[in-house]
């Protein structure tokens, strides 16, 4: 690969975020099928290939799985709420007194993972369960799915929301009538963006990164 290359690459990468807004145009089939190319070509133990993708666009049926989002992701976040785990997570933010209210609720309400069924596409992931490592296989398919949809100038999110719970789950899978023997990985909404979210902090390379044994800096020995 070129520099050139690698630069357009990495700055993909770095540019990439998480949309939870989107517009109501519909997405051309030849973009989504270049995001599910990239998909199918992702690393994959013993080749297994274990992805099964269902491509969803029918309103009711979004529907359907932003309310079966919500109710998961509410019902998670209440826990963290109740129990003190979400303030113990959310209180290194310097956030207005204001603003934090308003981020336990739209946790708490599952409002954060209802939005699936206002994005145009929703790409339910699945995984074979009978192969070496379907959640990582999947979990890699994504991530090619994600980088490519930011390369055609398309917005996505990856929400687990909907099948985290088994039961929500048991409800995703009489939905779409996928069989017992699959998972259901993940869902990623697809479709042009309608906000620019600003980027996260990332940590410097030196705080994650260490060299022979963990916590050993470049250039210490033990």
């Amino acid at each position: 690969m070129e520099p050139r290359e690698a630069d357009i690459v990495l700055k993909v990468i770095k540019e990439r975020r998480s949309i939870r807004k989107y517009k109501p145009d519909p997405v051309p089939d030849e973009l989504i099928l270049k995001c599910l190319e990239a998909a199918r070509w992702a690393p994959t133990g013993e080749d297994a290939q274990p992805w099964r993708f269902i491509v969803v666009k029918d309103p009711e049926t979004r529907k359907k799985i932003g309310e079966i989002a919500r109710r998961g992701s509410g019902r998670r976040f209440s826990v963290e709420l109740y129990t003190g785990k979400m303030i113990e997570r959310l209180g290194a933010h310097a956030w207005p007194e204001e603003k934090r209210k308003r981020v336990f609720e739209k946790l708490a309400s599952g409002k954060v993972s209802a939005f699936l069924a206002e994005a145009p596409v929703n790409i339910v992931v699945c995984a074979d369960k009978n192969t070496w490592d379907p959640r990582e296989d999947c979990s890699a398919a994504i991530q090619n799915m994600l980088l490519m949809a930011k390369a055609l100038g398309l917005g996505t999110c990856w929400v687990i929301a909907p099948c985290t719970d088994v039961r929500d789950e048991m409800r995703m899978k009489e939905l779409l009538n996928i069989p017992e023997e699959y998972k259901i990985v993940s869902v990623v909404a697809l479709g042009y963006p309608d906000e620019a979210p600003k980027p996260r902090p990332r940590k410097e390379l030196e705080e994650v990164v260490f060299y022979e044994r963990f916590g050993q800096k470049k250039g210490e020995t033990s």
